[in-house]
């Protein structure tokens, strides 16, 4: 309990920090309530009620519909790569910019990729789909295909760029492009599970928002530590892991460690207790 108490209070210091930086009470009030569905889901896993399995749908629910829908599509803000770029051309030390920096750049290095675990919107929905654990057999398939995400980071300041050349950067053709990016995003997360049976292809080959999180994951304060003592090699962990980590070492270097999303089926899945936070 003490940990998810210090979670909460994490956002409010992010939450009252920026509202100091900014003058902007808006701040204040987005961090605090991203912080309170992390505190409300991360409560709700730990009392080990019949709503505990579903506590990280809770929390990938509740703020990815509130990034997608208030700050997307309401608010007309592009929280996509691309308006990341966009704000950042302008100068504009607001919306994407500091979602990016404290989700995706910074934040990793304190908490890895628990964005991708916790508050994607793009794999709230991927998660639901039937193939929640992957076929192990297809983990080849990174070096067949994990360039695509490279490919895709170097595209969109690229793009973002020749709109500015174009002089076609306006917030208009950035809110739509953020409807277009999301429709094709989900189309093809979409497609990609059910031709690997792979709730997450998307994430391992495709996304490009990975190549921000990979530096900071590496180095995460915030890890699943293993317990050589307790393991019984019974490789459960690794069969339950949607991202294919061999979470049984502690080695910063092991097998897709960057890959992590924090969402504890290996944690849930180990009869020893070998796996935790």
């Amino acid at each position: 309990m003490k940990k998810i108490i210090l979670y909460f209070l994490i956002f409010e210091i992010i939450a009252i920090g920026l509202f100091l930086l900014t003058d902007n009470f808006f701040y204040y009030l987005n961090f605090t309530y991203i912080g309170l569905c992390i505190t409300i889901g991360l409560y709700l896993y730990n009392v080990e009620t019949k709503y505990s399995k579903y506590a990280r749908n809770f929390i990938q629910i509740t703020i990815g519909l509130y990034l997608l829908i208030y700050l997307g599509i309401l608010s007309s803000e592009n929280m996509m790569l691309e308006g990341f770029w966009y704000y950042l051309f302008l100068g504009v030390f607001e919306a994407a910019v500091i979602h990016y920096a404290i989700a995706k750049i910074f934040g990793p290095f304190l908490f890895g990729r628990g964005w991708c675990g916790y508050a994607c919107w793009t794999a709230m929905i991927l998660d639901l789909l039937p193939y929640k654990t992957p076929n192990k057999k297809l983990d080849h398939e990174r070096e067949k295909y994990g360039y695509i995400r490279y490919i895709l980071f170097i595209i969109s300041p690229i793009l973002v760029s020749a709109l500015f050349i174009l002089k076609m950067a306006t917030n208009t053709t950035m809110f739509y492009l953020f409807i277009i990016v999301n429709i094709l995003y989900y189309i093809i997360g979409i497609i990609l599970a059910y031709h690997l049976k792979d709730n997450r292809a998307f994430c391992k080959y495709i996304c490009p928002i990975t190549v921000f999180l990979k530096i900071g994951s590496k180095y995460s304060l915030l890890k699943i530590k293993y317990d050589k003592n307790k393991c019984d090699d019974c490789k459960k962990c690794y069969r339950s892991c949607p991202m294919d980590v061999d979470i049984c070492s502690n080695d910063k270097n092991k097998t897709n460690a960057t890959e992590c999303i924090l969402c504890m089926s290996c944690a849930k899945s180990c009869k020893k207790n070998a796996l935790y936070l």
